[in-house]
């Protein structure tokens, strides 16, 4: 199963220096039945940029929490055997509970690893380009009062979607860090 961990430059820096990603439970994004009911598609590939997508939102709540790391949306896909994600409440792995909302709450596609996921497992890192680090920013502040319902707030979190992530390779992890030579 593929699934993409929402991060911050800081905390692939971490993973980097470490050689895993936290210490479990792990939140991550997949594409679960509920993700599949809410994208009303049975492309793969829309799907799990549907599920990059809902990771790069979770990695913009993690920037707007942090004030102090760099303003750029951080992904890491990687490939974990079936069973190591699983669903906690509302999550939808078994099933759509958010079944009828017009918006996907952000939950959606939401799976849990119950343990660190080894930097050797990662596939590839998605990140934001430094000219959407303006873009981002504003995002990161709105973001409170766009889940408070103010449509301005939620348009310029919205605006984020205009930057696609950039795909990296995992030997390209130092260089993003700042640790490559």
């Amino acid at each position: 199963m593929r699934v993409y961990v929402p991060l911050t430059l800081a905390g692939l820096a971490e993973a980097h220096r470490t050689g895993e990603l936290g210490t479990g439970p792990l939140a991550a994004y997949a594409v679960t039945p509920a993700l599949r009911e809410w994208c009303l598609s049975d492309d793969i590939e829309e799907l799990e940029y549907a599920a990059l997508n809902r990771a790069a939102l979770a990695s913009l709540r993690q920037l707007a929490a942090d004030a102090d790391t760099a303003r750029r949306r951080v992904v890491v896909a990687a490939d974990v055997a079936d069973g190591a994600a699983s669903a906690g409440p509302g999550r939808g792995l078994e099933g759509d509970p958010d079944q009828g909302h017009e918006d996907a709450p952000a939950s959606l596609g939401e799976v849990l690893l119950a343990g660190p996921l080894r930097l050797a497992e990662v596939a590839s890192v998605h990140v934001d380009s430094a000219d959407a680090e303006a873009d981002v920013a504003a995002a990161a502040e709105a973001l409170a009062a766009a889940d408070g319902g103010d449509d301005d707030a939620r348009s310029v979190v919205e605006g984020t979607e205009d930057h696609e992530l950039l795909w990296y390779a995992t030997q390209e992890i130092p260089n993003l860090v700042g640790t490559g030579r």
